[in-house]
Order: C-alpha cells, then structure tokens, then sequence
C-alpha cells in the first residue's frame, strides 16, 4: 500500500518531463510558472467539489485541496524570487552575515567547517538570506552571475543523486539473479542458499560485487557517486 509520506514512490509517467522545459534543463522561472498553473488547478478543482453531481460532503477533501494550493503558492513564489536572483536582477551579499564566509567562485579552496563546507554552489535558502542581507546598509554585494562566474558545475540535487541511487540499487536486485554464484553454486535465476541449503535474500559477497561492477560501469557510477548527470554534455 502506498505511504502518503513516501517520496521514493515513482512511475514511469514521472520521468516523461520534456514537455516542462524549452531546453534540455528546467529553469527556476519554467518551475515557477508551472507551480503557478499547478496551484491554480487545485483551487478550480476545489471549487468545482463544492457541487459535485452526487450528493456528497467533500468539504475535507475541499480544504485538503485549499491547503496544498496554498503551500504550492510560497513554493513558486520562492522559486520567483529565485529566478531573478540567479538572472542577476536581484542584489546579493558577497559573504554570509555572521561568520562572513564567501560563495559560489570566491568560496572555492576555503575550509568552511561550519554549515556543510563551502558553500560553491548555493542552497535556495543560501541565497535567500544573501539577498536579505544584501539590504543592510554599507554590505558589498554582488550578483549571481558575478558571483559564479568562472563556475563550471554539472549540477543536480541530493534528490536526484537519491533517486539514482535508488535505480542503481535495483538494478543490482536484477543483476544478481542473472550470474551464478561461485560461492554456493547456484544457476542464473537461483536466490543464493546457506551452507545448509536454505535460500537466503542476501547475495554472496562475490556475487554482489560481479552484479554491482556490471551496473556501475552499464549507469556509468563510480563508488557511491554518479560519474556524469545524464543528459548533460
């Protein structure tokens, strides 16, 4: 049964994202405008439950469906913001109030302990705050294209590494029952067994390292991390 809470549940249909952006990467204003038409939705969709055609009370569902359009709002309304931070049309602070670090260019090579390490490619919210604190007065600032300029990052988000992870580990799933097992003797299509025959969920350590070296080098991974973003020259 589907977990409402749980973000790893996909489908294919969720990959088919082409039609969402001009080029070959999403931009933050592609995002916003997308969230904006998604938010509109939901509120058309709660109005028209205010009358359904069969006798029901769907006033929950209704308010559920209020709720969710008002959370996508500061969504995109965050991603707005963002779009013109990253266009440079927004003023940001050169370093991080209080601990006065640099980012993006000038936070390479810095040993930045504190918040996750340097901060060379920005969080949202990082960048929310240099904005904010671009307004204090007598702060040198600076914008998002100065700032990165030079920066030659093949990007994608902890969501995404997750994700591939995900896929990686399930093809390995696959992978293991398509080799036999040097340990236990076991034909392709055969779970691994004990020492005493019984068929166990765990692959042999050698079987596992032959399924997860013939994925890696099939998804191009190396160790824990993709080597390339597919997609991205």
């Amino acid at each position: 049964m589907l977990n409402n809470n749980d973000t790893s549940y996909e489908t294919d249909a969720e990959a088919d994202i082409a039609h969402l952006m001009a080029g070959r990467q999403i931009t933050l204003d592609e995002i916003a405008v997308e969230l904006a038409a998604i938010e509109l939705r939901l509120r058309q969709i709660a109005r028209a439950a205010e009358t359904p055609a069969t006798p029901v009370e769907l006033e929950p569902m209704i308010d559920s469906l209020r709720s969710k359009a008002g959370q996508l709002r500061e969504i995109g309304e965050e991603a707005g913001k963002l779009a013109r931070i990253v266009e440079g049309d927004v003023p940001l602070a050169t370093k991080f109030s209080g601990t006065g670090d640099p980012w993006g260019s000038a936070a390479r090579g810095t040993d930045r302990e504190d918040f996750g390490g340097p901060a060379v490619v920005p969080t949202a919210r990082q960048l929310l705050h240099l904005a904010y604190g671009a307004r204090v007065p007598g702060t040198e600032t600076t914008t998002y294209p100065e700032a990165m300029a030079g920066m030659r990052v093949i990007w994608e988000s902890k969501a995404a590494q997750a994700r591939r992870r995900r896929e990686r580990d399930a093809a390995v799933e696959v992978e293991v029952l398509e080799l036999e097992c040097e340990t236990c003797h076991v034909s392709s299509g055969e779970r691994c067994v004990t020492r005493n025959g019984r068929v166990s969920e765990k692959p042999h350590t050698k079987r596992l390292r032959e399924a997860e070296a013939n994925v890696d080098a099939r998804l191009g991974y190396l160790g824990d991390n993709p080597v390339a973003v597919p997609g991205v020259d």
